[in-house]
């Protein structure tokens, strides 16, 4: 999930990328999320993760229409994230779904709205379907005081490699290195990888993937959670590493507040971000939520990359 901030957006100049404002693909059904994560089974099944009490899950056969089939944690979660959540049983935030074989990993995050009494967790289903889950514990956290907030997990994947990115305001987005055996840093080194001070540094929803020879960094930026006076917009930049020297379109450091317009506002379209990219059978696809008078909604388009940074088509 997302910490509101209500300071009014400040106006990025990073050089957006050229291209038609597309909406947001063709979804139906129950598309009612926020903090999309999608993920595909070995069977072809599509998931849909989202923010939500235990973890909303919704099915899909073919990317397109949507079915709302329960959360991970049905019988409400244990005791393990009623400390940062300060509640029982509530709403857990951002999760981010992988399928590695046969088995599903999921990461997702457990605080309150503005607190860096926070943490991350993760669990493992050889199914996805409600009930299925395992607890695999605490992977990292973060308390009052802190320079980062330990919320919005990403995880990438590269060859033996496991990457987990993060972050929200303060000083921005962070990777750990996991331990691909136990899902779990492998070290207690945590790595910048961008931040902002325009509009009290409201930077959070990162997400690395590795497109050819380069890895791109999205976030999301500005205010999230105000309905149609939600500001977020999905922006990107891309480097070398997994781990480092990101830079938007314009050469300028995604650590000195760089970053390239993907997807803003347009039409009856508000605040689009929380976003995740996921490999399909037909190429990149982003996935996020955007803001309508009626509530928040599933967003999916296609990515073209073939000026060497990402379009939304």
């Amino acid at each position: 999930m997302i910490w509101l901030r209500t300071l009014s957006a400040v106006l990025s100049f990073a050089i957006p990328l050229v291209h038609a404002v597309v909406g947001p693909g063709k979804v139906t059904g129950n598309t009612a999320v926020h903090d999309p994560s999608m993920c595909k089974s070995a069977n072809g099944t599509y998931f849909v993760f989202s923010t939500g009490v235990g973890i909303e899950i919704r099915t899909s056969q073919d990317r397109t229409a949507w079915t709302l089939i329960g959360s991970v944690w049905p019988n409400g979660v244990d005791t393990w994230t009623n400390a940062y959540t300060g509640v029982s049983n509530g709403v857990l935030w951002a999760p981010d779904c992988t399928v590695v074989g046969n088995t599903f990993y999921l990461y997702y995050a457990a605080s309150t709205f503005g607190s860096q009494k926070s943490a991350i967790f993760f669990a493992k289903s050889s199914t996805g379907l409600p009930g299925s889950w395992t607890n695999e514990g605490l992977v990292t956290s973060t308390s009052s005081g802190a320079n980062y907030n330990a919320i919005d997990p990403n995880l990438l994947i590269d060859g033996s490699n496991w990457y987990l990115s993060l972050g929200s305001f303060w000083t921005g987005i962070k990777s750990q290195t996991l331990s691909s055996s136990t899902g779990k840093p492998s070290s207690s080194a945590v790595t910048s990888l961008a931040t902002r001070t325009a509009n009290n540094g409201a930077i959070e929803a990162s997400a690395v993937y590795k497109f050819g020879s380069f890895y791109y960094l999205f976030t999301s930026w500005d205010n999230c959670c105000q309905g149609t006076s939600s500001t977020y917009n999905i922006r990107v930049g891309r480097s070398s590493s997994p781990t480092g020297g990101f830079v938007d379109q314009a050469g300028v450091s995604l650590l000195n507040g760089g970053g390239t317009l993907v997807l803003g506002s347009h039409d009856s379209i508000i605040g689009p971000g929380g976003q995740d990219i996921m490999t399909d059978s037909d190429g990149p696809i982003l996935v996020y939520h955007y803001y309508t008078s009626s509530g928040s909604f599933l967003g999916i388009n296609k990515l073209s990359f073939d000026s060497g940074w990402p379009v939304v088509v």
